[in-house]
C-alpha cells in the first residue's frame, strides 16, 4: 500500500519541530477493528461498517464512568499518534486544491486530537470497558478524554 502520509502535490510542511507547551494524561485506549492502512476516513464511514469498538480505561479513571448508561451519547477525544505532526497545508483527494490543515480534520496536524460523537451500547464500569456503535480511530488509539454529548449545548448559534 501506497504511504497514508506521502506527501501530495500543494502540501506544505513545517520547516522546524516546535517546542512542545503541555503533558496529557491518557485515560485508556481504543480496540478497534482497524489498522492504518483500513481504517476509515470519518465516523460515518466507520458507521456504514458496523464494526463496534471498546474503549479501555485505566484502573484509575474508571470511577469517572459513573452515571454513563447503555444508549449515551459521548463525545470521545484521543490522540492519533501515528500520525504525522509537521504538515501544515494539505491537500485531500476529495478536494482540487490544497488547505490549511485547520480547515479539515485530518489526522495529520501539529497536535493529533481526533473527536468522535459515539453511542454507549454495552458498558461494564467495573472493568473498564465501554463498547460503543463505531469508531474511525486504530486498534491501541490513546484515549484522552469522555465528555457527554449534550445536544442543547453542542449545537450552534441561531
Amino acid at each position: 500500500m501506497k504511504d497514508r502520509f506521502a506527501t501530495r502535490p500543494g502540501e506544505e510542511h513545517l520547516d522546524a519541530p516546535f517546542p512542545m507547551q503541555a503533558e496529557i494524561t491518557f485515560i485508556g485506549h481504543i480496540e478497534s477493528q482497524w489498522s492504518l492502512e483500513d481504517c476509515p476516513k470519518n465516523i460515518a464511514q466507520a458507521r456504514e461498517a458496523a464494526k463496534p469498538a471498546h474503549l479501555q480505561i485505566e484502573p484509575q479513571f474508571r470511577a469517572g464512568l459513573d452515571g454513563i448508561a447503555v444508549g449515551d451519547a459521548l463525545v470521545l477525544l484521543y490522540w492519533m499518534d501515528r500520525a504525522p505532526r509537521d504538515l501544515i497545508r494539505q491537500m485531500p483527494r476529495h478536494r482540487d486544491t490544497a488547505t490549511g490543515t485547520f480547515n479539515l480534520r485530518s489526522p495529520a496536524r501539529p497536535n493529533p486530537i481526533g473527536m468522535g460523537v459515539v453511542r454507549v451500547v454495552a458498558l461494564d464500569a467495573g472493568a473498564g470497558r465501554v463498547t460503543i456503535d463505531a469508531i474511525d480511530a486504530i486498534d491501541g488509539t490513546p484515549l484522552i478524554d469522555i465528555k457527554p454529548h449534550m445536544p442543547r449545548a453542542d449545537q450552534l448559534p441561531a
